[in-house]
This record gives C-alpha cells, sequence and structure tokens, in this order.
C-alpha cells in the first residue's frame, strides 16, 4: 500500500515551490523509480535509516524503501466549489487520497502578491476548509433524493447511507467539527468509501521564511496557525518551501545533513510531513531480508500477520502458516540475525499475531 497526500492551498502560498521540491528530492531503487506520473501528481521515497543498517547486517544488493504519492492541487480560491478558478475540476483528484495536506503562507514578502491581499493564515485555512466542506456538501446535496427509491422500501443499506450523509450535511451547515459526528460501525463503513473530503484526517503547513526555521515561534503568523491547529487537534509543521527546494538539489547525504544544519534542523520538512502522514493514519512498516533485497513495506497498525502477508502477494496470506519475526531493535542488540537466534528472539508468530513496527519477517505458507 501507498500512502497518498493531498496538497492543496491558496493561490501564492509556497505550494507550486514545495512540490517541485517534493517531485525533484530523493533517489529510489529502480522497482520503486522516482518519478512525477503527471503535471500533478509525484512519488518520493520514505527515508528510513533502519533500511541501511538492515541492509549491512543481511548483506543485501538493494534497498527498497516504501513509497508516499503526493497529490498537487491547483491553488484554491474562494468559491472553487462552485466553479471560480482552476481549483474546481482538481477537488475530484483527492478524493482519494488519505490525508490532506495544508500549506499556509506565514511569511511577509512584497514581491509575491497574496490572493486575499495580505498574509493572514486563519483566514487562509478557513477559506480552504470551507471550499472543501462546500464540495462534500454539494456531493451529499446531489446524493440524498437519489436514496429516496431505495428509501421508500426500507432498503437497509440505504437507511445507513442517508443517515450518515444527513450527520455530515448537519455538521457542515451548523459549522460544527468532525470529530463531533457519532456514527454507528456500519455507518462509519459507508463514509469511508465515500470519500468526502471535509472527513479527511488533516496536517498543517506552515511555510516560513527561511530566516524563521530555527526559531518558528518568533514568527506571530505561524503561533497563530498552532492555536487553531492544538484547538482542532491538528499539527502544524514549520517548513520553507524555498529551502526543501534548495534541499532537493543536493544529492549527498551528508552535504544535506550539514545543509539542514546551518539552518538549525535535524531532519528536511518533506520527511516531517511523511512521519506525520504515518502517524495521523496510523501506518507502520515492517521489513524483509535477505541478499537480494531489504525491503520496507506499510501496513496499519493492528494488522494481523497473515493480512500483512498479503500486502506482498494475495497468496501469502491464501496459503499463510507462520511468520518467522524478529523485531529491529532485538537484532540492533544482538548484532545479527543468528546471535538473535542463539538469544530466543527469533520468534513463529501465527495467525493471530498482530504486527508490529520494525517487526523483521519471513512469511512461511503454502499455496
Amino acid at each position: 500500500m501507498m500512502l497518498s497526500i493531498g496538497i492543496v492551498g491558496l493561490p501564492n502560498v509556497g505550494k507550486s515551490t514545495l512540490f517541485n521540491a517534493i517531485t525533484n528530492s530523493g533517489v529510489l531503487a529502480a522497482n520503486y523509480p522516482f518519478a512525477t506520473i503527471d503535471p500533478n501528481v509525484g512519488v518520493v521515497q520514505v527515508n528510513d535509516d533502519r533500511l541501511e543498517n538492515l541492509a549491512k547486517i543481511y548483506k543485501s544488493a538493494k534497498i527498497i524503501p516504501t513509497a508516499i504519492e503526493f497529490i498537487d492541487i491547483a491553488g484554491l480560491v474562494k468559491g472553487a466549489s462552485k466553479g471560480e478558478g482552476l481549483g474546481n475540476q482538481f477537488l475530484s483528484h483527492i478524493r482519494q487520497v488519505d490525508a490532506i495536506a495544508h500549506v499556509i503562507r506565514c511569511f511577509e514578502d512584497t514581491n509575491i502578491t497574496h490572493v486575499e491581499g495580505r498574509v493572514d493564515p486563519i483566514r487562509d485555512l478557513e477559506i480552504i476548509e470551507m471550499e472543501l466542506r462546500l464540495a462534500d456538501l454539494e456531493s451529499i446535496e446531489k446524493r440524498l433524493p437519489r436514496l429516496e427509491k431505495m428509501l421508500k422500501v426500507k432498503n437497509a443499506e440505504a437507511m445507513v447511507e442517508a443517515s450518515a450523509l444527513t450527520k455530515v450535511k448537519t455538521m457542515i451547515e451548523t459549522d460544527g467539527r468532525p470529530s463531533d459526528l457519532d456514527f454507528s460501525d456500519e455507518e462509519k463503513k459507508i463514509v469511508k468509501n465515500l470519500n468526502l473530503l471535509s472527513l479527511k484526517q488533516n496536517l498543517y503547513i506552515a511555510n516560513l521564511a527561511d530566516t524563521d526555521l530555527a526559531n518558528p515561534t518568533a514568527n506571530n503568523h505561524f503561533n497563530a496557525l498552532v492555536e487553531k491547529g492544538k484547538s482542532l487537534g491538528i499539527d502544524v509543521i514549520p517548513i520553507s518551501a524555498q529551502v526543501e527546494y534548495e534541499i532537493s538539489t543536493i544529492e549527498d547525504k551528508e552535504e544535506q545533513t550539514i545543509f539542514l544544519e546551518s539552518y538549525g534542523l535535524k531532519e528536511s520538512g518533506l520527511d516531517s510531513v511523511i512521519k506525520k502522514g504515518y502517524e495521523i493514519l496510523g501506518l507502520k512498516t515492517y521489513f524483509t531480508c535477505g541478499p537480494q533485497e531489504t525491503r520496507a513495506w506499510t501496513f496499519v497498525a493492528g494488522t494481523k500477520a497473515p493480512q500483512a502477508a498479503g500486502i506482498i502477494h494475495t497468496d501469502f496470506e491464501k496459503g499463510f502458516i507462520k511468520a518467522e519475526t524478529l523485531s529491529y531493535d532485538d537484532l540492533m542488540a544482538c548484532g545479527s540475525p543468528v546471535a538473535a537466534k542463539e538469544k530466543g528472539k527469533v520468534r513463529l508468530e501465527g495467525k493471530d499475531y498482530v504486527v508490529q513496527d520494525g517487526d523483521i519477517m519471513h512469511f512461511r505458507f503454502n499455496v
């Protein structure tokens, strides 16, 4: 599975600069070649230091990290949900994404005009969030009348869907919060398949001037955004889109590290965005290792061993027998797979085993 994040924002907030950084950064192995699939979609590797360590221990010929897809949406403006600007035609592109990243301008620059006349991150954010909600409202108002015939004959699935859609409609019309919605288990399943924009997980990206990176809290715009995020339980990631672009042009990792340190940073903003995306969606990573390759696989927290095996191939899940499992931390502590086995750290797990982040797995199956 590949995590996908939709990037949204007003025009001239640094969204295109950030996307250019994304589509220029990271070099992937041939199995997942770094590529821009089309002008609005980019795929980039998920950096994970554990992969290098595992590849050394298992003497792997190559490393295959997991990948993440970013979908860039043309700058939205007021009225986008009704066809204003170019944004409306792209809104449908992000209905399938797992999460939405709002790029919000928090820097002053008289050379870069602001579509609303002045920099105000809270107002900008509310414009975008309202457009996403209005787009959902339009979809809901089209869908509800189509359910009426099925409702008249008491169709169970239609009744669940109508109930869920009515709740979302009320939330939008009363300016409520998604966290306040009370869905039944059946409604949750229906809603998940509807891909409503206003119900997706969100993260806020504060685009700062490079001079603010060392101390973002010195920026009042950033502080206002953080307070807004706290009230909604949404984290704010400070970045400089321009600095991210400069990082993406540096191929040597040591030079990248030195460049980041010059701004007082330990990792790039892009890496921070990816980590936060994994966190809010409850995504984890397990590994398969051997002389041919060390590879990372993404799974949802709570996944059991057979389903995790199915991520590699459906036959692995169908014929699952056992999973030979070793945790990354245990391997590092022991120094080698052989030493880990001698110390009893290698386990044979069955169908009920819940896979953990950092598990190194070898699946036994028979089809």
